[in-house]
Formats: structure tokens, sequence, C-alpha cells
């Protein structure tokens, strides 16, 4: 563990060396999701590939960079492409970036991600703020000795998403005219979409969505005390009645379809946190 924060300590201290201000709000832009990036006021860019002890991006539709700027009066950083457990990193490594994003500064993190609906009254192209996770299908990223440094042995997880921020999410879109629903998301390992039989599963489990992404980033954030807000976009219907199939294009399309809608409700939301 001692290496780990040798690294994080090497891979904050370039970014600060290549002149990016001390950002206080992280996004993470999921799948399809990366247009917000045209509302900042962009500062640095810097590639994943430059960065030390950083992965890279292997998914289409991640094009691989920290973004430093301004979204009106806040400082942000935003991550143009996260990393996904299935793409054989470890489940460290997949929250690697949320750890730096603590140490250049930041205090909240928003994400967004694609999903798979479970939830009848859902259909593709809504929104659904994420009030709660089920991460108990993937790998838990603090797996491992714990480095006091960056949090406890046993952190709490019982608001993994903050609760004052959604109630300013929910009263934006309201402002907006933007229909938004409220659920639960399942993260699972990926990168196979769910079976019938799964989706089933995780919806009498709980779950209102499922998706291959930020549960990891989530537990890592409140281990480091992060204040955390996600939204994803239902982008298919895992629990549905016609013999149709999933595919990544489809996903992409219907992201890219919501983009317009999750854009405005972020560029509010930074504002008024």
């Amino acid at each position: 563990m001692a290496a780990l924060m040798d690294q994080l300590e090497e891979t904050v201290r370039f970014i600060q060396e290549q002149g990016a201000l001390r950002p206080e709000i992280g996004i993470v832009l999921g799948s399809g999701l990366g247009n917000l990036v045209a509302e900042l006021a962009i500062e640095k860019e810097i590639s994943y590939q430059d960065l030390p002890h950083f992965p890279v991006s292997t998914v289409e539709g991640h094009s691989g960079k920290l973004i430093f700027g301004k979204l009106g009066n806040k400082q942000v950083v935003a991550m143009s492409g996260r990393f996904h457990y299935y793409e054989g990193y470890s489940a460290s490594e997949v929250a690697y970036p949320i750890r730096v994003m603590k140490l250049l500064g930041v205090h909240t993190l928003l994400l967004s991600n694609a999903a798979g609906g479970m939830n009848a009254a859902f259909a593709v192209g809504d929104l659904m703020i994420i009030r709660d996770q089920i991460s108990l299908f993937t790998v838990n990223p603090l797996i491992g000795k714990n480095e006091a440094g960056l949090g406890p042995r046993f952190p709490d997880m019982s608001e993994p998403y903050n609760k004052a921020t959604i109630l300013k999410a929910v009263a934006i879109a309201d402002k907006l005219g933007i229909p938004v629903h409220q659920g639960v998301y399942a993260g699972v390992t990926g990168p196979t979409f769910e079976t019938r039989a799964e989706y089933k599963l995780l919806h009498l489990a709980g779950a209102d969505a499922v998706g291959m992404s930020t549960v990891q980033e989530v537990i890592v954030a409140r281990h480091m005390d992060m204040q955390v807000f996600a939204i994803s976009v239902i982008t298919d219907l895992g629990i549905r009645e016609e013999e149709n199939i999933i595919t990544h294009q489809e996903v992409l399309e219907a992201a890219a379809a919501a983009e317009p809608k999750l854009t405005a409700i972020f560029r509010e939301l930074v504002q008024a946190i």
C-alpha cells in the first residue's frame, strides 16, 4: 500500500507541475456522454497515457484524458473516459483516478453512466438519479491492506450518494422541465450484457438499473470522504417482452440522444454545489 501512496503522489505531482489549477469538483463522463466538455472553459488537457501510473482506456466512446477548467465559476476536472474492471484492470486500478482527484483537492464527485433499465416505469433515454447502489456483484476496490491516509478500514456506505445534492438535482431538473427518476443502481463486472434471468435476479435484489461501472469509483470516493452524485442514462431495457438483443452501438446511440438533458442538469448542478 505504501507503493500505492507513492504512485498517487507521483501522479499528483506530475499534474501540478503541468500548471493545472486546483479543482474542487470532479466529473466522470460515461459512455457517449462527453459533450459536457463543450461547456468547459478548458485550461489544461492531459492524456491518460502521459500520466504516471494511470491506466489507459480501451473502450469505444471513451477518449482518455483529464480535462481541467472552469464550468461557470467552479474549478473542475473531468475524466473523459473511465476504466472498467472488465478491461482487465484490478478494482483498485479502476478507482485510481478518483483517489488522484481527491488528492488534487476535489471535494465533490459527479458521475454519469449508461445503464440497463429493469424498472417497468423506465423507457430508453430516461434519466435516473442514483440514490443507492448494490456493489455485491463486483470486486470491492478496498480489498487489501488499508492505508489510513486515504480513509478508514471500514468506511460507512449508508449514504453513498449525497442526499442534499440529490435534492438540488431534482429541483434543477424540475426547473428545466426534464423528467428524472430516482432508483438503485447495481454494478456488475461485464463485459457481457445480462441474461434475462440475471436481469430478473438483479431486479428482485432491489435494483432499478444495472451497469458495468460507477460502484467501485463511488466506494473509493466515500472512503476518502468525498460527496458523490450520479445519474444513469437508461440506454436499454433488460426486462422486456420482445425478443431483441442489446448491442454496444445501441447503448452509445441512446446515451448520445439523452446528452443535452444530462449536460443541462450537470451544468446547473455544478453551480449549485
